[in-house]
């Protein structure tokens, strides 16, 4: 399975860009697989499970390169994004982005996005990202993140979204999801992150705590191990303990 799905993020990403020459390291995604409001639609709507419905972060100093990125999930699924260069100068690159998420074996997949992001030379970024969901309906998602602390060591990092979602179902109404996190590597190798999402309409919040671990690393390619623990809050929904999430995460410079 992987195999295919490492082909389609080739063919999604297979054009040679300019590397701006900077002293930093390679960029990397990380995916937060918390599900911030799938068990709530499902009892009010569909039987689909949404996976990945929070939005990428990049945790990078700004690379013109096209590249992608595919997370490996718990239930044996696969996240894929690309991310390809349009403009730029040496502060800034805007870039076209898009995404599978949930991607099966045989080819399905649980929701597709794309959109556009700006990264700033001084690990800064800013991503507009429409996403479709099938059985559900629509989300659009703008980000943001702010670089804390950059040295030879360490990497800090802000980030917050705001999303709208808009069901295709005209009993539920259109609602929004906000959330907000950091996350911090140290020397390249290891990293950790905490987040919180919340959803009105539901009631709901959503913490996660993840952990990563570099296993390779070259300047065209990334692997990393990453695991740590998801839990919800909700009146609506019974008492949560937190729940395991870990996965691969592989990324690859074209």
């Amino acid at each position: 399975m992987f195999a295919k799905i490492f082909l389609l993020t080739a063919l999604l990403v297979g054009v040679s860009c300019r590397h701006l020459s900077l002293p930093y390291r390679p960029a990397s995604y990380i995916e937060d697989n918390t599900d911030l409001f799938g068990d709530d639609i499902d009892d009010l709507y569909s039987e689909h499970e949404f996976e990945s419905a929070r939005p990428l972060y990049v945790n990078s100093r700004v690379r013109r390169q096209a590249h992608g990125v595919m997370n490996t999930n718990p239930d044996g699924t696969a996240n894929i994004m690309a991310k390809l260069p349009l403009a730029g100068n040496d502060k800034n690159v805007l870039s076209a982005i898009g995404g599978l998420d949930a991607v099966k074996s045989g080819g399905s997949f649980g929701a597709a996005s794309g959109g556009v992001a700006l990264d700033n030379v001084n690990g800064h970024g800013l991503s507009l990202t429409g996403k479709h969901i099938p059985d559900f309906g629509n989300q659009l998602t703008a980000a943001g993140k702010v670089n804390l602390l950059h040295n030879d060591h360490n990497d800090f990092n802000a980030n917050a979204f705001a999303t709208r979602n808009f069901p295709k179902n005209p009993v539920i109404p259109n609602f929004n999801t906000v959330g907000a996190g950091v996350d911090y590597t140290y020397n390249n190798k290891l990293g950790a992150s905490l987040s919180a999402a919340h959803t009105d309409l539901f009631k709901r919040t959503d913490y996660s705590a993840m952990a990563n671990v570099n296993l390779f690393r070259n300047p065209t390619s990334s692997l990393d191990f990453n695991a740590g623990a998801t839990k919800s809050i909700s009146p609506y929904i019974p008492n949560r303990s937190w729940q395991p999430a870990f996965g691969l995460s592989f990324s690859k410079y074209f």
